[in-house]
């Protein structure tokens, strides 16, 4: 088993609150990342689970212990950290077998799961070298494999990515997906990067100056953002955002045009994720702009448009697409891809 529960968990530090009232429940099983900008406490949660930190308030629940107070030995968690703190003279079974052997085990048993770990990471013929003959990613799945052999309760991540390559990003976000896979153990993910967040997780639990701006899947976070925070976070690049103003079934744009609305209450302010807005012809559409550059990527580009008074938009349209700097054109936003928010950023359709 591995459920773990937060009951209004808070962290002070001094006088200074950095986890806010945080209840939060994690299923045995799940895949769960923190997300969000730096500063936002992910990592001092992530820690405060670990019992790395202190838990001001509240309680944590680990299968329905309370753990609130005990130290970290206790709580049958590992954690893998961006660092890999291998030991440089030993070799890669040594350093995974390391806590096995100082915890009195029998060598059977840690050959066993040095093995077995080292299958299922794509390390066998590794094992006799020492760190320092591995790439980041070998040393990154080293520092993984060092804490499968403890068979914990659940899996704490802490930005394990973050000091690889690009290439080796995208590699270990497979292998460690497929880990999940294989071992179905409960993980809990800190990264800042929401392209590892949505690949990866089951439930994204998206953290704003101590507090959690929204809980749900990836699906659910992109589709239907429950505040302007998280629209804008999740998904790259951005969404759009413009000012808007609504009156009944109807919304308009300063400067430029409007449509259907279908809100309970008023909004201030409409938002569009740049592969959704269409780009059709001047005088079509909610609005006209002038295309300022063209990115492209390759399948798609990136087109910033310069929309006078209410700034720079961006559309995504195909690779193969013939605007060109300096385009007039018009944007067409479809009413059923419109999200809008009122004067305080919360959701309102």
């Amino acid at each position: 088993m591995g459920s773990i529960k937060l009951e209004g968990v808070e962290k002070w530090f001094g006088d200074v609150q950095v986890i806010k009232g945080i209840d939060l429940d994690i299923e045995d099983g799940e895949f769960v990342i923190f997300v969000g900008p730096s500063g936002c406490g992910k990592s001092t949660l992530l820690r405060m689970i670990g019992g790395l930190e202190e838990t001001s308030r509240g309680a944590i629940r680990i299968d329905g212990r309370d753990v609130t107070a005990e130290p970290p030995a206790k709580r049958g968690l590992t954690m893998v950290f961006q660092s890999y703190a291998l030991y440089p003279h030993m070799s890669v079974r040594d350093n995974m077998g390391f806590s096995l052997k100082t915890a009195g085990a029998p060598k059977s048993e840690i050959d066993d799961k040095v093995n077995h770990a080292a299958s299922v990471l794509k390390l066998e013929q590794y094992l006799d070298r020492r760190p320092k003959d591995l790439s980041g990613g070998q040393r990154q799945r080293v520092a993984i494999g060092r804490s499968i052999v403890r068979d914990p309760t659940a899996f704490l991540f802490d930005e394990p990515l973050s000091n690889l390559d690009a290439a080796l990003r995208v590699e270990m976000r497979y292998e460690i997906a497929k880990l999940h896979q294989s071992l179905g153990s409960t993980m809990i993910y800190v990264t800042h990067d929401q392209v590892e967040a949505m690949t990866l997780a089951d439930k994204i639990v998206v953290l704003e100056f101590g507090k959690v701006a929204q809980v749900g899947s990836p699906r659910e976070l992109y589709e239907r953002p429950a505040n302007l925070f998280v629209a804008q976070f999740i998904g790259s690049p951005k969404m759009n955002v413009i000012p808007c103003s609504t009156e009944g079934t109807s919304y308009s744009l300063p400067g430029g045009r409007g449509g259907e609305y279908h809100g309970a209450s008023e909004a201030a302010q409409l938002g569009i994720r740049p592969e959704h807005m269409e780009v059709v012809s001047v005088g079509e559409g909610a609005l006209d702009s002038v295309i300022d550059v063209v990115e492209y990527l390759g399948a798609d580009c990136f087109v910033i448009l310069d929309c006078g008074p209410l700034g720079k938009l961006t559309a995504r349209v195909s690779g193969e697409t013939t605007l060109k700097s300096g385009d007039r054109v018009g944007l067409n936003f479809p009413p059923e891809r419109i999200h809008f928010f009122d004067s305080d950023g919360k959701a309102v359709c």
